[in-house]
């Protein structure tokens, strides 16, 4: 087995400080980014044994984005612009599918929030009434748990960047009572069995563990299970390092004078890591990894705060509520999750599959979240091809999906 190394932390966090900015005035519209300190904080704590956390991060420092008032202009990215950088048909795919999103805790204002993001952006209204929204308990009724501000931000979070990606399609809100492993599985147990669903997301993970333990509530053959890898470097996050699901990582992406139109580096906070417990995905074998076992992340899409998307979420918590900009690979986990509905394949595909069509992704080749020491550089370095802070890269179309 290969050595664990992790980043020299000292240097890690200060590679950390310097790579996040304010969106200038330009940003609220084109995204760009310009070389401002900023002060980003994560919506949820971190998780103690047996329990995960959210990878949301808001920026804390937008005053004129967090405004209570509905119509006011939201900073940070929409859907046609996460919908240009990665060239969706999200105008014309989805129908008829569903993405379910898992979280701890309740979001009682949730549906009204997601209200006014799609009205924002002109998406269609997705609502009880009409059959499009969804929200159940983890045992698939409505005696929803507690409110936990921070989870409410990840829940706005993931229901508004469902709609950004695949606006055609259905979204079910699964919540659970704690977010202990134990729960939040359930609730992915939960999703999995409602007809119509084709991808999960989950956008929370804790330390490291084992399948073997909480596999099950992951391996749901037919569905798209997606996981975010985690916000701070090196070391593996479970579900992410499971077997199950794809891992999904984390980049900066910003507007360019090129012929894509939009440019991508590895983010610095990228989760990245080798389990020391999961077998690794057999469509890795070929993509130097590095890891003995399951490596992470498997793909990526936006996450840097810096370059953040548009949230809508009333529910104040720490001072912030209205419009929002978030980043964490919270971000990256549904857009990806919401790729695959549009792609349409889940039901006949396995979380090998972008492996076997790397072909169809943007690489990500420059950027790290760190500096790995003893250990391959790939893990902590983007590169061509596969590394851990992007995976294989970002989507280019649904055809990796």
């Amino acid at each position: 087995m290969h050595l664990r190394a992790r980043p020299l932390s000292t240097l890690s966090v200060a590679l950390t400080a310097i790579s996040f900015t304010v969106l200038g005035p330009a940003a609220a519209s084109q995204g760009a980014a310009a070389p401002t300190q900023q002060a980003p904080a994560h919506s949820c704590a971190t998780a103690k044994a047996g329990f995960a956390a959210c990878k949301a991060i808001v920026r804390t420092d937008i005053v004129a984005g967090t405004s209570h008032a509905a119509t006011a202009a939201p900073s940070g990215y929409g859907p046609s612009s996460l919908q240009s950088a990665y060239k969706l048909p999200s105008a014309t795919a989805g129908s008829g599918r569903t993405v379910a999103i898992v979280d701890a805790y309740n979001d009682p204002t949730a549906e009204a929030d997601l209200g006014v993001y799609r009205s924002h952006y002109g998406l269609r209204a997705c609502t009880t009434a009409n059959g499009c929204f969804k929200k159940i308990d983890q045992n698939g009724g409505t005696s929803y748990p507690a409110t936990d501000g921070g989870w409410t931000q990840e829940i706005s979070l993931d229901l508004d960047m469902v709609s950004a990606i695949c606006p055609n399609c259905h979204i079910l809100l699964v919540e659970a009572k704690s977010a202990s492993f134990a729960n939040l599985g359930a609730a992915v147990n939960r999703a999995a069995a409602t007809k119509g669903v084709v991808a999960i997301s989950n956008s929370y993970g804790g330390s490291d563990a084992s399948d073997s333990t909480y596999g099950s509530y992951y391996n749901h053959p037919g569905i798209a299970v997606t996981a975010s890898s985690g916000d701070n470097g090196y070391g593996a996050s479970y579900p992410a390092s499971s077997h199950y699901v794809t891992a999904v990582g984390g980049t900066t992406l910003s507007t360019a004078s090129n012929s894509r139109g939009w440019t991508e580096t590895a983010w610095s906070r990228a989760g990245s890591g080798c389990s020391a417990y999961n077998s690794a995905l057999s469509g890795a074998a070929a993509s130097g990894t590095g890891c003995t076992r399951r490596a992470e992340a498997d793909v990526s899409a936006v996450a840097d705060p810096s370059t953040g998307v548009a949230v809508y979420d009333s529910t104040t918590y720490q001072g912030l509520s209205g419009w929002l900009v978030f980043g964490g690979t919270s971000v990256s986990s549904p857009v990806i999750a919401s790729v695959y509905a549009l792609a349409g394949n889940s039901a006949s595909i396995d979380n090998n599959y972008p492996y076997r069509h790397a072909s169809s992704l943007n690489d990500v080749t420059s950027g790290s979240n760190g500096l790995c020491l003893l250990a391959p550089s790939q893990w902590c370095h983007a590169r061509a091809g596969w590394d851990g802070p992007t995976g294989l890269g970002t989507p280019n179309g649904t055809g990796a999906f």
